[in-house]
């Protein structure tokens, strides 16, 4: 028997060659093939499952907001789309959406916790938990909030110092209604009494201090005048040693003082 001729090396790597190339045609076409078909209306998104948080609005609202927003079939549907789509619906903090298989998709929802109003309340902007400005109907909000304001981007530090702040309020009886971070740094509270407290600059260490100091002599001080905590109208605590005060009911002026003659 004759031995076989052994094939060419440049014939062998040819061979190899156009058997790779034949395998990649194949695998386009295949995948070409899938993608049509994926692409045609052979799969719908038969439902929208919404579930989490949904305090503020209801499923079947939700799911007509987001619907129509939403292109493709079960296969083709961008989720980041339809997330950012669920994420633009009032109330809604965070969404998380993914297929169910076979025909729908399920979209896990978590609310936005109002715990302050910002800045003009005819904005209906509110600040969550994180610091966050939102916006929403702030005729579902909880009256007994505070009122914080502030520059657009310091939400989240007007938050801080109010957070600071507060727990040295709570042993006297004592609450915020309205925190404010001036655009020169400077802050003032005003509590339930309605006493204006001049803060000053300073972060929250320092400022704390400066609180600190006035709740542990101003109800002495105001009782040399007869007067207790709530009488208190006002005060500066900008200053290095002391404070300035305001009291209802109190005058530094004598009730016999002449004014002073106009000069001509």
């Amino acid at each position: 028997m004759a031995d076989a001729i052994p094939v060419p090396f440049d014939v062998r790597l040819m061979n190899t060659i156009a058997t790779v190339m034949f395998a990649l045609v194949a695998v386009m076409l295949l995948a070409a093939g899938a993608w049509w078909v994926l692409r045609q209306p052979f799969f719908p998104i038969a439902a929208i499952k919404v579930d989490g948080e949904v305090t503020h609005n209801n499923a079947v609202t939700l799911r007509a907001n987001v619907a129509p927003q939403l292109a493709g079939n079960f296969f083709t549907v961008d989720l980041a789309k339809a997330r950012t789509a669920f994420e633009s619906v009032p109330w809604v903090r965070k969404a998380v959406v993914r297929r169910e298989f076979p025909n729908r998709l399920r979209a896990t929802l978590t609310e936005q916790v109002p715990v302050a109003h910002w800045n003009a309340e005819a904005d209906s902007k509110l600040v969550n938990g994180y610091g966050e400005v939102f916006e929403a109907n702030v005729a579902e909000v909880d009256d007994s909030l505070p009122h914080l304001s502030g520059p657009g981007d310091q939400a989240g530090s007007v938050l801080g110092m109010y957070r600071v702040l507060e727990p040295l309020l709570q042993p006297y009886d004592l609450t915020i209604d309205e925190l404010s971070l001036s655009s020169r740094g400077s802050w003032v509270a005003t509590l339930d009494t309605g006493a204006v407290i001049e803060l000053g600059r300073g972060h929250g260490e320092e400022v704390s201090a400066r609180l600190q100091r006035f709740l542990k002599t101003v109800t002495q001080v105001a009782g040399q005048y007869g007067r207790s905590l709530a009488s208190v109208e006002g005060a500066d605590l900008r200053h290095t040693d002391a404070y300035a005060l305001r009291l209802r009911g109190v005058t530094t002026v004598a009730p016999d003082a002449k004014p002073a003659p106009k000069k001509k």
